[in-house]
This record gives structure tokens, sequence and C-alpha cells, in this order.
């Protein structure tokens, strides 16, 4: 591989490390209060709120089960008034983060739901308040589940970067398509394929990773 194609390869991982860096923390910034909530409002839970949990769980549904190539274009209105333009790299991060944020929401609120209840009614019996609850309780017991599930939506998010590639998205899937499958360089698609690997790789190593040490300190605790 030339020198030039190195060099693109480079920019190219950035630009990927980027919009998943950035949509994953901005989805969970949006995903992590939104699964708490799913979590507590449910009829019979800490915040019963009954319609606000079917409203929001229809809303997390729907934009779940849409295909994230048809995600992307339905929102260009809407990633174009955000960020100006609708291609790009950091244009991209606007439907990875709309795709991101139902995820971790019932990602969150998966793993806030196995924490064991007879904790709730201890931590109640002592007359604590549903947040406190929740910030004392619910979230340091789930926080293992938690990290498990952002490293699972950070691998997800590196395979929908790669799918904006081929609607001018930038990063490694951009590559790949223009130079690895447009201009017939199987060395180009062979070496995306490879650092995505990587990336994948190194991402579910230091999640489950940090989850462990975690989940012991809880267990010390």
């Amino acid at each position: 591989m030339s020198p030039q194609l190195l060099s693109l390869l480079a920019d190219a991982t950035l630009q990927t490390l980027w919009m998943v860096g950035a949509a994953g923390l901005l989805g969970t910034l949006g995903g992590l209060p939104l699964g708490v909530l799913l979590a507590v409002t449910g009829r019979g839970d800490l915040l019963p709120h009954p319609i606000f949990n079917r409203v929001a769980g229809v809303v997390v549904n729907a934009a779940r089960s849409t295909p994230f190539i048809i995600l992307v274009v339905a929102i260009i209105p809407f990633t174009r008034l955000v960020t100006g333009t609708s291609i790009g790299t950091t244009a991209a991060i606007v439907p990875l983060t709309v795709a991101a944020v139902p995820f971790i929401a019932r990602i969150v609120e998966g793993a806030v739901r196995e924490v064991d209840r007879g904790l709730i009614e201890a931590a109640e019996a002592m007359g604590a308040t549903p947040w406190q609850i929740v910030a004392k309780v619910l979230l340091p017991e789930a926080l293992s589940g938690i990290l498990l599930g952002l490293t699972l939506a950070a691998v997800s998010l590196i395979g929908y970067s790669a799918m904006v590639g081929a609607v001018g998205g930038g990063g490694l899937g951009d590559l790949g398509i223009r130079y690895g499958y447009q201009r017939f360089l199987p060395e180009v698609m062979a070496a995306v394929v490879l650092v995505l690997i990587v990336l994948v790789q190194l991402i579910q190593t230091g999640g489950e990773a940090l989850a462990r040490r975690v989940n012991k300190r809880n267990l010390k605790t």
C-alpha cells in the first residue's frame, strides 16, 4: 500500500473514532437518563407514571426498529438543521446519536431492572427517597451491566459508522467504498476491515475489563 493510501487510512480511522466517540457520548447523555426513567416509571415501580412509560417505550421501540440506513436518509432535514449539511463526518454524528439513544436506553433499562428487589426494599425501609434509591442503589448496582451495554453500543456504532460511509459520511466505510470497491483496490478493503476488527476488539476488551473491575468493587462493598 502506498504512503498516500496509508495516510488516507490513518485519516479515515481518526474520522471513525471521532464519529463513534462523539455519538457514543451524546447517546449516553440522552440514553442513560431515558433508560433509568423507563425502568422506574412503570406501574408499581419507584416513580410510577404509566402514561410516560408507555409513550416513551413506543418512541424508543419505533426508533430501534427503523433500519439505520433508512434512518440516515429520513432525518436528513434534521441533520442539516443541526450541522448545516448532511454530508461529512460531523453530519454523520447526528444519525449515529439518534440511533444510539434508544439502543442505550433499553440497555440501561434492562441493567437497572436486574438489580435485586431486596436492595430497593431495604433502602425504602431506611427512609430513602425514590431519587436517593436511584442514585445510591440502582445505578451503582447496575453499573457493571451498564458498562457492558455501553461497550456493545460502541461496537454497534462502529458498524453504523461504516454504513454512513455509503452516503458520504466519511470514515473507514467511505474509504473502503471509494477506494476498495469503486477503484478495485482489494488491499485497501482488507486494511479497512482489519482496522475495524482491531477497533472492535480493543473496545470490547477494554469495556469487559472495566465492567469486571467495577463489579469486583461492588462485591467488596
